[in-house]
């Protein structure tokens, strides 16, 4: 099962058991990560911590910890855990991250097993007759119960409508994931409570503030609490993007001049806007910055990060996403910890990245649309929530962790915005708001030269407001633009731009504000693969597939008079997820 996971050669390893209660422990982790060194051991040695992910504690925790007579070790920061474990009865509500863990107590003869609040650090379980299974990764499982290499169905339904499955549910027909907030005791190898420590309603259920008290409250949590994601002894690197999120973190972070690695994803076409507005800001910090860029040798290797993305997300990306793993492998060489801004304009506005897509048809029998079908309706049901409890508690760890899985195969990521904090005060937000995006206002009280930077999209910066209208009219028409030449185009345009493709009129768009251009890689330097995977009789054979449906999207796509872009994504992916979990080995 360790082995199933340990992903790189950087990874340390161990293995611990204790048969009295019959627990056995493995774990893969990071070298020199706040999870390395496990277990973490009380004193007494009655206690025992295994603890994965990272935890973002309030200043002098440590501190008090010393003064009630506890041994903290200043090299190992997760030390101080089995310490807050002893002193609060209701640990683990009190921890601030994204984790799990196990925590085995000889002297109650009970071990619990908890998972963050917001779920985004997987834990995946099964459940037998002789015992409980539980791993951070699904396959770790399948290594000791290969008879559970069997597809669900809806599982598989909710990957194709929405890009990733819902409800805590895995692509596997009898393996859960452990909800939100879990705290699951054991006792004697059985399980005793499943119970929780917490609920979104917790946060739902507090006062709403006025406008100008929200904003000073949700300024003040994050600038006090930013410091604690630039700690630790590990080199940290930022990726910086054109957009208003890490532009926020840049502004209250106080770090001194060449002291913080930023780097932005490019394309291959030329720079975008991300990598334009980045460097600016990197500038105005007096930071390094670096380009990491997505071209050629990406796509001569595209097969290789596919079947790697799609195995390590276990179904919870599609291969789309892939590009992912590239960079982050690229990153890991620049700094071993990344802070991220995704999840910002997500929490503070609640925007929603994803909804359920009909796929093109012809391409799936009606057994499986159905399935289809109920993933629109299960989405619909759960989407029936506090907005922000939708955004921080469904989106995040259900869309937002496949490529988390990902990124966190090479390096320990954070962000700020996903802080207990400062999510428990967005919660406190106005009940009616003109405007609820106030970033800028963060932005030019933290630094003012950041504020005077545009968007990518245009927004902000200096300028009369002519001058400001024109910039996002003219970056809005080349977002559109590219989106249009790109994945979105829509099957009448496609069929004019075959007949003028020998002008090479996308030239003109691709590449000013994305980096992947999967569209016009599928129809050229990856048509032999897509030809190969898609076309192969034991992918044709499927039965949940139409063969003439999947023929002629495959061969409209390749031909350039068609666009299937989103729909050979699923499909490749549905097709990797075979050969690599489900077809017998």
């Amino acid at each position: 099962m360790v082995e199933a996971v340990r992903h790189e050669s950087f990874y340390a390893t161990g293995m611990w058991a204790y048969e009295p209660l019959g627990v056995y422990v493995g774990w893969a982790v990071h070298k020199n990560s706040f999870s390395d060194g496990m277990p973490l051991c009380n004193e007494r040695g009655d206690v025992s911590i295994f603890f994965s992910g990272e935890e973002y504690p309030e200043p002098g925790v440590a501190g008090r910890l010393k003064e009630r007579g506890h041994t903290v070790s200043a090299a190992n920061p997760s030390s101080c855990l089995v310490h807050v474990y002893e002193d609060d009865p209701s640990f683990p509500a009190g921890l601030n991250g994204r984790f799990h863990g196990l925590v085995v107590d000889r002297t109650h003869g009970t071990a619990t097993l908890f998972t963050d609040r917001y779920g985004m650090h997987r834990l995946y379980y099964h459940e037998s007759k002789e015992a409980f299974y539980f791993a951070a990764e699904a396959k770790a499982i399948l290594e000791v119960h290969p008879e559970l290499r069997s597809a669900n169905p809806q599982s598989l339904g909710e990957l194709v409508a929405c890009g990733c499955v819902l409800d805590d549910r895995t692509i596997f027909d009898r393996i859960q994931a452990l909800p939100g907030g879990a705290a699951w005791v054991f006792r004697g190898g059985s399980v005793e409570r499943k119970s929780t420590y917490f609920q979104p309603q917790q946060w739902e259920e507090q006062s709403p503030l006025d406008a100008e008290s929200y904003y000073r409250e949700v300024r003040d949590v994050f600038s006090r609490n930013l410091p604690r994601y630039f700690n630790g002894q590990q080199r940290i690197g930022i990726s910086l993007t054109g957009g208003l999120d890490t532009r926020v973190i840049m502004s209250w972070w106080k770090g001194p001049p060449n002291s913080l690695s930023c780097y932005t994803f490019g394309g291959m076409f030329r720079d975008c806007q991300d990598v334009r507005v980045a460097r600016r800001v990197a500038s105005v910090c007096q930071q390094p910055h670096q380009v990491i860029t997505v071209g050629d040798e990406f796509l001569s290797h595209f097969p290789h990060y596919a079947e790697r993305s799609v195995y390590q997300a276990e179904g919870a990306v599609d291969v789309s996403r892939s590009a992912d793993l590239y960079v982050s492998e690229r990153a890991c060489e620049i700094a071993p910890v990344k802070i991220v801004g995704p999840y910002g304009s997500e929490i503070l506005r609640q925007t929603v990245m994803f909804k359920p897509i009909a796929p093109a048809a012809g391409i799936y029998n009606p057994e499986f649309l159905s399935y289809i079908g109920q993933a629109r309706a299960t989405y619909d049901e759960l989407c029936d929530v506090h907005p922000v409890t939708f955004a921080a508690f469904r989106q995040s760890p259900w869309y937002h962790f496949g490529v988390l899985a990902l990124e966190q195969s090479q390096l320990t990521v954070r962000s700020p915005y996903l802080d207990n904090n400062f999510v428990r005060a967005v919660f406190r937000a106005p009940r009616s708001r003109a405007d609820s995006d106030f970033r800028l206002r963060l932005i030019r009280e933290g630094n003012p030269a950041l504020g005077e930077i545009r968007s990518d999209r245009g927004v902000g910066g200096n300028g009369g407001r002519l001058s400001a209208t024109l910039s996002r009219i003219l970056l809005d028409f080349t977002f559109k633009a590219e989106y249009a030449y790109d994945y979105g185009m829509p099957q009448w345009i496609a069929s004019l731009d075959y007949l003028f493709s020998t002008f090479h009129l996308e030239r003109l768009f691709l590449g000013r504000h994305k980096l992947l251009h999967f569209r016009v890689w599928y129809r050229d330097a990856l048509s032999e693969y897509v030809r190969q995977m898609l076309l192969d009789t034991r992918t044709l054979s499927r039965p949940y597939l139409e063969r003439k449906g999947v023929e002629a999207i495959v061969r409209g796509h390749l031909r350039g008079d068609r666009n299937f872009t989103t729909d050979i994504h699923k499909l490749l992916t549905l097709e990797l997820l075979h050969r690599l979990f489900f077809d017998p080995r």
